[in-house]
């Protein structure tokens, strides 16, 4: 079985170097999305809403603002709503009056929302202030139905839904890219090097001082003042291309899908790897030793016991210093490792110290 190599090509080929923007590498601190969560109710299903009590209560509640009041020893037997939770992604930068997505799930025991649609419902941040307001018509791509039987067939996930552009944006988030005139780029990846190049870049383009590195993660970068200059600035900023740094050896291997990544510095140090089954057999049989003739011999039985050493499919190869990438990629196809036997023996030469490599297994 050979193993599913991912990206190995490519991994060959990174031996030439190839540019990045800074917009490709770096997020700059404090310009981000914000996360908003809510609850609501979601009326209009067919029968498949939920019977949980906090539910009737929500109900209740909602009609009393409405000016319907329902009295207290009153159950009301609603099967067309569903008590759910709301969660959207504000973006950065986003104004009132524009629209977001919001995500609708089921609290209770609802079979379904297809068909159902959300009432207004507010959603908040974590500082519990109101954000935007959601409503509007579910898209459910789950599907679910039951027969008089008993008989059930579900498809997807019908207790979950999502309404585009169902959030209108009531309040934006403050963001430093507009009161500061100091900017922090953070790296994806933190590598020093990276950094390093990066503030070299910048301050080839603006002029020296203008960016420093704060450690291998952050670069300080001093902006205009004036939001369309600084708009114009960051513009350019991000657009310039550099060669970052390469990561450190390393190697990703999936235990459950087989799935290999090995980048491009890893080597092995000088070992020899056996691998495989040793089967050893061990079988006794019993035999009647004679005397000679006319010798004063007694007849007695004795045991013959012979061994035997089978090692099928030999799986044993030796790698001197420095192996590289290829060298190890086809010593172990060469001898068929299953993604399972791989993995051991990766883990075996990381424990002896012959590995020069991070090894993740996820």
């Amino acid at each position: 079985m050979r193993i599913k190599w991912i990206g190995f090509l490519g991994l060959l080929l990174i031996n030439l170097a190839h540019a990045e923007r800074i917009k490709d590498l770096t997020v700059i601190q404090g310009v981000r999305s914000n996360q908003l969560i809510g609850y609501g109710l979601v009326v209009g299903l067919n029968g498949t809403g939920d019977s949980e009590e906090f539910t009737k209560q929500s109900f209740k509640n909602m009609l009393n603002k409405l000016g319907v009041t329902i009295p207290d020893n009153i159950n009301p037997g609603i099967k067309n709503v569903a008590a759910v939770a709301l969660h959207a992604e504000l973006p950065a930068f986003t104004k009132p009056g524009q629209k977001i997505d919001v995500t609708v799930s089921s609290l209770g025991n609802a079979k379904s929302l297809r068909g159902g649609t959300l009432l207004l419902a507010p959603l908040k941040g974590a500082d519990g202030n109101v954000y935007a307001v959601a409503q509007g018509s579910l898209v459910v791509g789950g599907l679910s139905a039951e027969g008089e039987d008993g008989s059930k067939i579900t498809v997807n996930v019908p207790s979950i839904g999502r309404i585009p552009n169902g959030a209108i944006v009531e309040r934006g988030v403050p963001s430093p890219f507009t009161q500061s005139d100091v900017l922090i780029f953070n790296l994806h990846y933190a590598d020093f090097t990276t950094a390093k190049r990066l503030t070299e870049v910048i301050n080839e383009y603006i002029g020296p001082g203008t960016a420093t590195p704060l450690d291998g993660s952050s670069i300080k970068v001093h902006v205009p003042c004036d939001l369309t200059e600084k708009v114009t600035f960051i513009s350019a900023l991000e657009n310039l291309e550099l060669v970052p740094g390469e990561m450190r050896a390393r190697i990703v291997v999936n235990s459950r899908t087989g799935t290999i990544v090995i980048g491009k510095h890893v080597t092995v140090g000088p070992a020899a790897i056996a691998h495989g089954n040793l089967v050893v057999t061990v079988s006794e049989t019993q035999q009647v030793s004679q005397p000679q003739p006319l010798s004063l011999g007694l007849t007695a039985e004795t045991v013959k016991s012979e061994i035997s050493v089978n090692q099928p499919n030999s799986r044993m190869f030796l790698f001197d210093s420095k192996v590289s990438l290829e060298s190890i990629v086809n010593a172990v196809n060469r001898v068929g490792t299953a993604p399972g036997d791989l993995v051991a023996i990766l883990e075996a030469l990381k424990q002896a110290g012959a590995l020069q490599a991070d090894l993740e297994i996820i």
